[in-house]
């Protein structure tokens, strides 16, 4: 899934409603819903651009890692398999 906006521009309209501008303008300018506009200030609140770029690189690196584990665990257990079974 393509990501409608970058995590600049997420952080720039938070910057805008941190200056005092209200939800619903910034929603409806950005053609976003609250729901969505919320689950951006959750996730963006209080961050850089740099933050967010740190986050992403982290985001993908745990993905990858969670991945390796996985295929790991799998190896492990079937080798467990092959090794119960009785010759």
């Amino acid at each position: 899934m393509k990501a409608r906006f970058t995590d600049e521009q997420i952080i720039k309209l938070l910057k805008e409603h941190e200056a005092g501008e209200v939800a619903a303008d910034i929603c409806r300018r950005y053609g976003i819903s609250q729901g969505t506009f919320y689950k951006y200030k959750s996730k963006y609140s209080g961050m850089e651009a740099s933050d967010a770029k740190k986050l992403k690189a982290l985001e993908s690196e745990n993905a990858k890692l969670k991945k390796l584990l996985a295929e790991t665990m799998l190896d492990v257990a079937m080798l467990r398999d092959v090794n119960s079974k009785k010759w």
